[in-house]
């Protein structure tokens, strides 16, 4: 049994007395989830993550909705009490957090810009890259503030950059990783960028702070998942991935190695639940434990089928909503030929069972109808787990991030780095 954390004041007192507790190459991964908070504290050591501490919290059902926090004081104490888990087990107080954002209103896309260079004999300098950057990251900031203005009817609704990364650059057609000191007439540049409400974001920001923890980043959940699994750096590696939240279903698509987009809708396993609750007339919480009974296979053969019934109307509604996010994240051209599930939700035998029998080819540009797996926790690319506590769909998350987290404190290539100094601007 873990204990629970201590006050905010003897945490301060921790740190301050036991200074080996707080050392700069570990760092905490927190996933904020609608139904759990999930805590990992991890080690960079040569470039991986050597997850020491877990911990595991239970959300409030008016803590958080649809993948939003709907009451900061609250995901703040469950956050105190999951991370206090982790340290317990780690024996180390980290400093630094990397925090995970979802939610219908998270937005996510690749924008690409091409040019032709006056002079195509001199070489690319800094000056030039900086504002093929910059022409990039404002159109991509325009298109996601008209985006959200329509799907809100808040013609000045806030918008901030979460996250972004370069995800191709090339000169007259070869792929380079640092332009500068390349000559060439074309130059293409792909930047993913992740955007969302400043309500939201903010939010994140405070949680932060009341914690006591210097923010290394947010990331945009779907885009750490996406990263985190396959031979990106190869530039082969294509998926359709899909995280199935107690809020949100997130969705991101990679092809040819880089995050061509990333869509969420507000249908997870709380709906799942919400229903059984109201179809049998039950609390909330023992529509929950009938739920996972139901997973795990614990149920007679009666209430099964029961409940086999009633989840599998909801799974075709559910399945709606993966469909309509894919056409618009296809556009048009085919969809790779592999779905990889992970995520809580993705538990529920109706979720695997509903992408099986779904129509691919008649209803979306597959070639083939795709092969559905699910990602499992020793599938993640540079993180390891010495806890032995990391072995269901639902850790796959916080892994992600870890991973992320971890290239982010190593050394800043050229182009990352110019990144990082233009989204400054769209974050201020």
């Amino acid at each position: 049994m873990y204990k629970t954390n201590p006050m905010p004041i003897f945490d301060k007192i921790k740190k301050a007395f036991v200074p080996n507790l707080s050392v700069a190459d570990y760092c905490l991964s927190l996933d904020v989830g609608t139904e759990f908070v999930k805590a990992l504290i991890f080690k960079n050591t040569n470039g991986k993550a050597q997850v020491v501490g877990v911990g595991r919290f239970k959300q409030g059902l008016e803590d958080m909705q649809s993948g939003m926090v709907t009451d900061i004081d609250g995901v703040v104490k469950n956050c105190r009490e999951a991370i206090g888990q982790a340290e317990d087990q780690a024996g180390v107080s980290p400093d630094q957090v990397i925090i995970g954002i979802a939610g219908e209103l998270v937005k996510g896309a690749s924008t690409i810009v091409k040019y032709d260079r006056a002079k195509p004999t001199t070489k690319i300098e800094m000056k030039e890259l900086e504002e093929i950057v910059q022409k990039v990251q404002w159109q991509a900031f325009d298109e996601v503030r008209k985006q959200l203005a329509a799907e809100t009817g808040y013609q000045e609704i806030e918008v901030k950059l979460v996250n972004a990364a370069v995800v191709d650059v090339q000169i007259d057609g070869y792929r380079v990783n640092n332009p500068i000191g390349f000559q060439g007439k074309r130059v293409s540049v792909s930047i993913f960028n992740s955007f969302a409400p400043l309500v939201h974001l903010g939010a994140l920001q405070t949680i932060a702070e009341e914690l006591d923890l210097d923010l290394l980043s947010i990331a945009t959940e779907p885009y750490a998942v996406a990263l985190s699994v396959g031979s990106q750096e190869a530039g082969e590696f294509s998926s359709i991935f899909i995280d199935i939240g107690g809020g949100t279903s997130d969705i991101a698509l990679v092809r040819n190695g880089g995050v061509s987009g990333t869509k969420m809708f507000n249908l997870g396993g709380r709906a799942f639940t919400k229903r059984l609750s109201s179809h049998f007339n039950i609390p909330f919480d023992r529509a929950e434990q009938m739920k996972l009974d139901y997973a795990n296979e614990k149920l007679d053969q009666s209430s099964a089928k029961m409940v086999k019934e009633v989840l599998s109307q909801d799974a075709d509604v559910w399945m709606s909503g993966v469909e309509l996010i894919l056409e618009e994240l296809s556009a048009s051209e085919h969809l790779p030929p592999r779905i990889l599930l992970c995520g809580g939700g993705s538990a529920l035998p109706e979720i695997k069972q509903t992408l099986d029998k779904f129509d691919w080819q008649g209803k979306l540009p597959f070639a083939r109808n795709p092969e559905v797996s699910f990602i499992h926790p020793e599938d993640v690319n540079n993180v390891t787990d010495e806890t032995g506590l990391l072995s269901s769909p639902q850790d796959i998350t916080p892994m992600a991030m870890a991973n992320l987290a971890r290239d982010l404190m190593g050394e800043e290539k050229v182009m990352s780095g110019l990144l990082r100094q233009v989204a400054k601007v769209l974050q201020s």
